[in-house]
Parts: C-alpha cells; structure tokens; sequence
C-alpha cells in the first residue's frame, strides 16, 4: 500500500498495477518507493528549486534504466507504472526548461532532465518535452566560461565543478546523435576540453582522484595557488564524473570521431584503477572525503559509494577494463553493494524501502574544508542516494543473472 499522500497530490502519481511476483529485485523495490513518497517530481502550484532538476533527471535515468532491462514493471516485481511516472515527472518540469537564458540560472544540472525529455518526445510526440530539450541544448551555448574556456558549473564566477559533468556530456551526446548529427566533431572536442579541463586542474596527484572543483581565477579562499583546484576529494562529484564517464562511452555511435571513443575509454581505466584502490577495506565503499581516509569524523558516504558501485559493475561487464582491473572492479563493486544493503537500506514495515547515510549538498560556496565536508546533514530517503542505488541495484542484478 502507498503510503499516505496530501491530497493535493493524489493525481500525480502513477497507478499501483498488480503483480504476480513473490518478490521484487531491490532496484524495483526502490523505485517503488521514490515513486510512492512523491519524489523526483514537481507537485502542482510550485517551482522547482536548483536541486529538482537533478533529482527528476537522475531518477528518470534510472527508471529509463530498469525499463531497458526488464522492459515491462510486471517483470520486474514492480509494483509503480513506470511510463505513467515519466510521463508525468517530464510533464512537470518540461515548463520551467522552455527558456534558455533562463536555464542559465540554473546549474548544469539542469541538463539531467534531457534524457527523459528525449523520451516522451520519441515515445509520444511531446512537443513540448521537444522544445525544452532544444532550450536546454541552447543553454549549454550561452553558459558562461572561464578563460580557459571551461563551462561555469552555476553563477559562482570562473568555478567549474566535476557535478555538472554527469549530466552536460552525456546530454551532448545522446541530443547530438538524435538530433544535430552534423555537429558530431565540434561537439566531440568539446567534451573532451570539458572533461580535460577539470582532470588537469582537479587531479589529486598522491591519490589519482580528482577534487570537487577548480576557480580559473584562483581568487577563492580554497584555490590551489598552482592549479586553483579546491582541496577535498568529495566522494559524490567524483562519483558523478566517473558515471559520465562510463555512459558516454556506452552511448558512442559512429557519428563521433573515434578520438573521443578513445579518450573517454582512457579516461575510464586510468580513474576506475585509481577508485578502486580507494576503497576501504572493511566495506568495500567509500569514504565520504576521499582523501582523508579513516581521519576523525569522516565515514562511509551512501550516494557516492552506490554511484561508483554502480560505475564498476557497469565498466567490467561492458568489457572496458583489463582483466586483472574488471576482477578487482567486479569483487569491490559486489562488496560495497553487500555493505549498502546491510547498512543503509531500511525496511519501512509498509512495503517501501528507505535509504540512509546520504550528504545533504557540498558546494563550493564555502570554506571547503575538510570540517566543512565532514559536518553536512545526512539525509534520509535523498533521491541522489536511492536513485544511484537503483542503477547499482541493476547492475549487480544483471551480473547475477548473466552467473545463472
């Protein structure tokens, strides 16, 4: 049973369908739960804040996800209308995307919405879920750059953050294959610039991991006097960088020049190597400031770890890594996704799942200390943490299918 709704929003979430199933695959089950609380959407009469963007648009990601692989909910012991969900998510956020100087207001987040716009634009003729996906892709052209010519993550001057990467690349890959083949080149060396960018400036040279961010003025409190990189490794943006990563490499079509195949791939093994010799030990997850390993106060961060969880699984089974590293990937993702399990998923003794031990927001806009990092709220039931385990659900599901 859903769980009690205002009525308000009774309307706005899918209808419960019948399942036959005894029971659901974790990443159905919390699915069913984002969807029955009444996340990742915008209920009637509000507006979104910075933050809905990227809740609707990772969340979206991941029902697009469950639905290639398991096609239909029923197969999946799902108990939520995945399609009806989409459809409604995109119904409620496509207004607000309609106006690209305005889009610029937000961050870059915002570009996570386009994957479910693409789709009810291709499933149902949306012309509206269209026209806000052209607006998001005139957008990215009137975003802001430092001088070096990498893109404002939001309106903080001259700072680029590895946040915004997930949902800027691979939304210039899918929208240029379906929608401006001719520009493949251009805007292939422009993901590799972006991406570069924040590697060469963001690079912490002990570990191999990047930091949250770079100031191109170096005028921040935090800069790098050298590099004008920020000094934390934040478990979450390096999460968001190492997904981008690896969906923009499954998205290659042939259309893209074969140089930006091979950066991404590159890219893909140098970084994996250097995450999965961060991992601790004990849980095989990650510690929420990276590196800081085991320091007083730091922990074990929910969202990151299923992010990069997720990461890992994904890149050995598509064949990306070297043997030796796909083994090492494979056995840390299946431990950390254990440790998820047993620690942070809870039981909500009414049919739905709630997730624990997610960092509320880190920003840059700050002392970005260590302190700073460390004494964040944790949140209960954050979409960034319950949709990265969807998608790390999935992909231990897949893998242990592919075993049977």
């Amino acid at each position: 049973m859903l769980p009690y709704l205002p009525l308000g929003l009774l309307g706005l979430f899918p209808q419960i369908i019948a399942s036959t199933c005894d029971a659901r695959p974790y990443s159905a089950w919390m699915a069913d739960s984002v969807i029955g609380r009444g996340q990742a959407t915008v209920a009637p009469g509000d507006k979104p804040s910075a933050s809905t963007y990227l809740q609707i648009g990772f969340f979206q990601t991941a029902i697009l996800r469950l639905k290639e692989y398991y096609d239909t909910p029923e197969s999946a012991c799902a108990q939520s209308d995945w399609e009806e969900y989409l459809r409604t998510s995109t119904d409620s956020i496509a207004p607000f995307l309609l106006n690209a100087t305005h889009d610029t207001e937000y961050p870059l987040d915002r570009l996570s919405t386009g994957r479910g716009l693409t789709y009810q634009y291709k499933q149902a003729g949306n012309i509206t879920a269209n026209s806000a996906e052209n607006a998001l892709r005139e957008s990215i052209n009137l975003q802001p750059r430092n001088q070096f010519g990498g893109y404002w993550y939001f309106t903080y001057p001259e700072w680029s953050y590895l946040d915004g990467i997930y949902s800027l690349v691979p939304f210039l890959s899918y929208y240029t294959t379906n929608f401006d083949s001719t520009n493949s080149s251009a805007v292939a060396g422009d993901i590799i610039h972006q991406l570069d960018l924040l590697w060469s400036h963001c690079r912490h040279n002990s570990t191999g991991l990047l930091v949250h961010g770079y100031d191109a003025s170096k005028n921040a409190s935090w800069a790098n006097p050298v590099t004008g990189g920020s000094p934390i490794v934040w478990g979450r943006s390096l999460g968001w960088y190492l997904m981008a990563l690896v969906d923009t490499l499954e998205s290659m079509t042939p259309g893209f020049p074969h140089e930006l195949k091979e950066y991404l791939h590159r890219r893909l093994v140098e970084l994996t190597a250097s995450v999965v010799a961060a991992a601790d030990p004990e849980t095989g997850c990650w510690w929420q400031a990276m590196n800081y390993p085991g320091r007083e106060g730091n922990y074990i961060e929910s969202s990151g770890s299923a992010m990069f969880t997720y990461a890992l699984y994904k890149s050995a089974r598509l064949g990306y890594l070297p043997d030796r590293l796909s083994g090492k990937s494979s056995d840390t993702a299946n431990q950390c996704r254990n440790h998820l399990v047993d620690s942070f998923v809870v039981d909500n003794k009414n049919g739905t799942l709630g997730y624990n031990g997610t960092v509320s927001v880190c920003s840059l806009n700050s002392s970005a200390t260590y302190e700073y990092y460390i004494t964040q709220p944790l949140l209960y039931n954050s979409v960034h943490g319950t949709a990265a385990f969807v998608l790390a659900s999935l992909e231990h599901e897949i893998s242990e299918h592919a075993k049977q």
